[in-house]
């Protein structure tokens, strides 16, 4: 294909009738250069891009369109440019993030605040929902970070450990069992189990631990996210075994009592993965700088 640009710049100086000679000094090509990109343009487009003249070229209609699409192009092709160059330099970019409740809710937002003083020109999106919904987020590569709650498939995922968190067996003030010392999971298993919804983080560490047990953590009701488990079992008869991240308020207040249960205790990790093998733009690498370099303040 003909150079485009050279044609474009006699289109651009044809217009204030420029000779072929002093083109192609602008270009730093010979002027036989110059024409024999011309001609063969118009030879493959089969049709006259210019008007010749004693004293120079104009631009036929053709030529005017040609210059019209070209300047567009040129237009993108520095637009792009100054683009890349300011997400190389966390000038602009985005932060699309992808977290489990919890971490969504209470661990993220203190960080990303900082982030966002630090690069107040990265556009930083967080969706929360569950850690099997954020997996699969990260496997169509909506998301550069997911961060979930409790057990996933470590082999699949780049990943770095933020946290151990430990679920906290709560009741209402109004429970039987509230205010009793020394209990075991024998007297839980009477009453009844609420739980998160089925591809939770929290959900599959509850079970798992269960099952290590011998025990059977059938729920009586489900609760899509921490929030609604909060309210149902404070004004319930329901235990829910919750982040301590998300109770303390609660627990402080007398919202919500926690159970002393002696023979089990439930902990879960909580860690930060991207896609295998992939390379991080440079917003989501700074991100992740930053949470390794404040990991310890949690």
């Amino acid at each position: 294909m003909p150079d485009i640009a050279s044609v474009v710049a006699q289109a651009r100086a044809g217009i204030v009738r420029v000779t072929a000679d002093e083109l192609a000094a602008r270009l730093f090509i010979s002027q036989p250069a110059v024409t024999r990109e011309i001609r063969d343009l118009e030879a493959s487009l089969g049709l006259a891009l210019f008007d010749r003249h004693p004293r120079g070229v104009t631009p036929t209609e053709g030529g005017q369109r040609l210059l019209q699409f070209a300047e567009r192009i040129f237009a993108l092709e520095q637009a792009a440019e100054r683009d890349l160059r300011d997400l190389a330099g966390l000038g602009h970019g985005e932060l699309i993030l992808g977290a489990s409740a919890t971490l969504g809710a209470y661990w993220l937002p203190p960080l990303l605040n900082r982030f966002r003083e630090q690069h107040p020109g990265v556009f930083v999106s967080l969706q929360m929902s569950n850690t099997q919904e954020v997996l699969q987020q990260l496997d169509d590569a909506l998301i550069s970070l997911g961060f979930v709650e409790g057990p996933f498939p470590a082999e699949d995922y780049a990943h770095h450990l933020l946290a151990r968190d430990q679920l906290l067996p709560v009741v209402g003030p109004a429970h039987p069992l509230a205010g009793r010392r020394g209990l075991y999971m024998a007297e839980l298993q009477a009453h009844e189990l609420y739980l998160r919804e089925a591809g939770s983080g929290a959900r599959a560490s509850i079970e798992q631990a269960y099952r290590k047990h011998g025990l059977d953590a059938r729920a009586a009701m489900i609760g899509g996210g921490t929030e609604p488990l909060k309210r149902l079992i404070a004004g319930g008869r329901g235990i829910a075994w919750l982040s301590q991240l998300v109770v303390e308020e609660e627990l402080a207040d007398g919202r919500l009592v926690q159970l002393d249960v002696r023979d089990l205790q439930i902990e879960r990790d909580l860690h930060v993965l991207w896609r295998l093998g992939s390379r991080l733009n440079p917003a989501p690498a700074a991100f992740l700088q930053m949470i390794d370099s404040n990991i310890k303040t949690f």
